[in-house]
């Protein structure tokens, strides 16, 4: 869609109010001097349909997908690339001459992220929060970067599920525990790294964990995927502990370039982005 010679890319979910991309994402066209604009769209589950037919009609660059659409949105595309058909979750899709196609960049944007904070992943031990869209896309670059996986959810049947698609889509055997304080406990002892892929902890609730400090150890580096607010209370709990912490900007910024470089075919201003989204947080209150 072309808005006053506007090319148009928009974020799809709900909520999508207090999104950081929109103010990212502009922030990186306008450095570029590209002719683009991102907005961020409420779209509730029912209207998801509905969404994807108007970017069809619109004719829009492509999107970005937030929860709760992820996996939803899989049977309204017309193709998905190899990441997104592995994981079975989409964050972005892009319009390739009418053809909407699905991709994941999420997994990616996350192994960016930790890589970043602790150098080569391959042979490290890690134990993941969550099952859901984030989850599982984190899981398989995991997994693929040769890290020894464990996956905790409060349903066990999701996380069984998550771990038998890893069996087969990357032929990789993942332990599953309960969410369970003992459980947890002790598998963080076994790790050294601890990844929050769940909305725990998230805006509005910020006082909600899993994991508290007696929990943990110093050895841990823990990463919460939640950025609103910045500082969440897991990652409170971790400094207490003296474990290090990566708090989910470096994962929104990540994967955001990852998207940013498949709509416009150009590498994302990556620096841009980050103190972009940054600014934002603290605008929100939120930093």
């Amino acid at each position: 869609m072309i808005l006053d010679g506007l090319k148009l890319i928009a974020l799809i979910g709900d909520p999508v109010e207090h999104s950081l991309s929109p103010a990212m994402h502009n922030a990186a066209f306008g450095t570029l001097g590209l002719s683009y604009v991102y907005l961020a769209l409420r779209v509730p589950q029912a209207a998801l349909a509905d969404a994807v037919s108007s970017a069809r009609t619109l004719n829009m660059v492509g999107m970005n997908v937030t929860h709760p659409h992820k996996i939803n949105i899989l049977g309204l595309l017309d193709e998905l690339d190899k990441s997104a058909s592995m994981v079975g979750a989409v964050n972005t899709v892009k319009n390739d001459g009418g053809r909407l196609v699905g991709y994941n960049t999420d997994g990616a944007g996350a192994v960016r992220a930790l890589e970043s904070e602790v150098g080569k992943l391959a042979g490290r031990k890690a134990l993941l929060l969550g099952a859901g869209g984030a989850a599982r896309a984190i899981a398989f670059s995991l997994v693929r970067k040769g890290v020894k996986l464990t996956i905790a959810n409060r349903t066990a049947s999701k996380a069984l599920e998550l771990a038998a698609a890893i069996k087969r889509g990357a032929g990789v055997d993942v332990e599953q525990v309960s969410i369970s304080r003992k459980e947890l406990t002790k598998a963080i002892k076994q790790v050294d790294i601890l990844i929050n892929a769940t909305t725990v902890g998230m805006y509005p609730n910020i006082n909600r964990t899993l994991v508290t400090a007696g929990m943990m150890h110093r050895g841990l580096l823990v990463n919460d995927i939640v950025y609103e607010p910045l500082q969440t209370r897991l990652l409170r709990e971790a400094k207490k502990a003296g474990a290090r912490t990566a708090t989910g900007l470096g994962m929104l910024v990540h994967q955001g370039a990852l998207s940013f470089d498949i709509w416009v075919g150009k590498q994302a201003p990556v620096r841009v982005m980050a103190a972009a989204a940054k600014r934002e947080l603290q605008r929100q209150g939120k930093a």
